[in-house]
């Protein structure tokens, strides 16, 4: 009977001491989340921002390589180069009219009757309201048009002063549909584009190319209103990403470093360049030092990260309890599990991810322990300082 009752004490006060030792770890000093909590989801703060926590399995690896952010491919869905280049403000036109015979509009009758009569027009720009002035036919309109357009309105309105008349439009000079290519390039350019149409690496390439090492380098396209960035690596290694230019079109190249954070039992903590084209989340665990051994929880090995709706969708969130376009997802891997470390090689790192490595479950409780110990050696001080002082007391009434 005595045996059953001290069990069952000992049972009582073990489980107390787990429920005192759970209270009292959330008041630890730590370096971020128990494992635990981002796993099950749990916001300490009721009002905390909602996240989605999603574990690293193949299914999730190959749905997130199928996804890779195509940045220019999705806002410029035009895959195609511009059809036939067409006359704008500003553009340097030259035009011919030719003659069946003389002694019609333009040749006189004095020059003799030859195939092939014709006179040049002094060259003209495009004016601001988009036209050229031809003689006898007026003002043609020429901007948004191509040559051969440009040609037949001339003809059609000669037609009945002239004889048979015929007429050659062309650019003497491009100025108004320019694309320009600035920044980070070696020579910094505005070009027209080329007939059969130019991809953005051409521009690029025809700007004397990028000054430094790809990896640190982006691109930004502007069109229209509309602009878009992307790393230089996703216009090789994605050509759908390499997309046509237009006239008007901007293109920026700037250098940006692509990093990372690292938090928690990581041997550094602190941010970190990926100082490749890309690095894996293997590599950045690697970079961060590794994991604590006498700290980190192998199988607490965290990746925030933003994703948008599509792609979150793809690696099985419900999208649908979040308003956002972009939805906090917090992938989990775990390294306890050797096959983990195979997912992490194949997890691409993007910029401004963050990388979190929770501490393990015993560290928190020896945290615990010895602030008990501190409170108990406190305790005991302040008994044996009493202690003292009745000695003391009592030696001095002697």
């Amino acid at each position: 009977m005595r045996q059953r009752v001290a069990y069952i004490a000992l049972s009582l006060g073990a489980l107390g001491l787990s429920l005192f030792l759970s209270s009292c770890a959330s008041i630890m000093p730590a370096s971020g989340p128990q494992g635990p909590d981002i796993k099950f989801g749990q916001n300490l703060d009721i009002d905390g921002l909602q996240f989605s926590v999603v574990r690293l399995t193949p299914e999730v690896v190959d749905a997130l390589a199928r996804v890779e952010p195509h940045a220019l491919a999705g806002a410029f869905t035009h895959r195609k180069p511009v059809p036939k280049q067409t006359f704008q403000i500003g553009d340097v036109v030259s035009v011919t009219i030719f003659e069946a015979a003389a002694g019609g509009l333009f040749i006189p009758s004095e020059a003799g009757v030859r195939p092939g009569n014709f006179v040049a027009l002094p060259d003209q720009s495009v004016d601001s309201d988009g036209n050229i002035s031809v003689p006898y036919a007026g003002a043609i309109r020429a901007k948004g048009r191509t040559p051969d357009q440009v040609q037949k309105e001339i003809v059609d309105k000669l037609r009945e002063r002239a004889i048979e008349p015929q007429a050659v439009a062309a650019f003497r000079d491009q100025q108004g549909g320019l694309v320009s290519v600035l920044g980070e390039v070696n020579t910094p350019a505005r070009f027209a584009a080329t007939a059969d149409g130019d991809t953005v690496l051409d521009a690029i390439t025809r700007a004397g190319g990028i000054k430094e090492k790809g990896w640190d380098t982006w691109v930004v396209l502007e069109r229209k209103g509309t602009r878009q960035t992307a790393p230089f690596v996703n216009l090789i290694d994605y050509p759908a990403n390499n997309v046509y230019i237009q006239p008007r079109d901007k293109i920026y190249v700037y250098k940006h470093a692509q990093t990372f954070l690292a938090f928690g039992a990581t041997g550094q903590q602190g941010q970190f360049e990926f100082g490749d084209w890309r690095i894996t989340l293997a590599e950045a665990v690697a970079k961060a030092g590794g994991l604590l051994d006498a700290q980190g929880d192998p199988g607490a090995v965290f990746l925030y990260r933003p994703e948008p709706r599509e792609v979150a969708a793809a690696v099985g969130v419900d999208v649908s309890k979040f308003k956002s376009d972009r939805i906090p997802v917090i992938y989990n891997v775990n390294l306890r599990d050797p096959g983990g470390f195979f997912l992490a090689t194949q997890v691409r790192m993007r910029d401004k991810d963050v990388l979190y490595i929770s501490n393990a479950q015993s560290v928190e409780i020896v945290k615990v322990l010895q602030y008990l110990r501190v409170i108990m050696a406190t305790a005991t001080d302040a008994i044996n300082v009493g202690n003292d002082a009745v000695i003391l007391r009592n030696n001095l009434r002697r």
